[in-house]
């Protein structure tokens, strides 16, 4: 199992799999769909080509190819305890230290 820092989040990035993030949205109560996927592949991208932890607003506008308009709405129905405390934690980011919820 890779491991993790105190709040749970990966302390480093690259030792992430498809199979940690399935059993950490689990312990979350959250079952995978596509739409989380959706999610977690554009963040994972985006981390490994910036090197940083994708802002919130980046990934609702990567919604909003999905869902016009609903971009916001859709990221909070996916992950309902917030962009950090969730997403991030499962798409296996390290904590960011500012974020925007958009």
């Amino acid at each position: 199992m890779p491991r993790q820092d105190e709040e749970g989040y990966l302390v480093e990035p690259t030792d992430w799999t498809s199979a940690w993030s399935g059993q950490i949205a689990a312990e979350q109560g959250i079952a995978l769909t596509d739409d989380h996927w959706f999610v977690i592949s554009f963040m994972r991208e985006q981390q490994q080509e910036h090197q940083v932890t994708p802002d919130a607003r980046h990934v609702m506008r990567h919604l909003e190819q999905r869902y016009p308009g609903q971009g916001r709405k859709r990221l909070f129905e996916l992950f309902p305890y917030g962009y950090v405390a969730q997403a991030c934690k499962i798409a296996g980011m390290k904590r960011p230290r500012a974020w925007s919820t958009g």
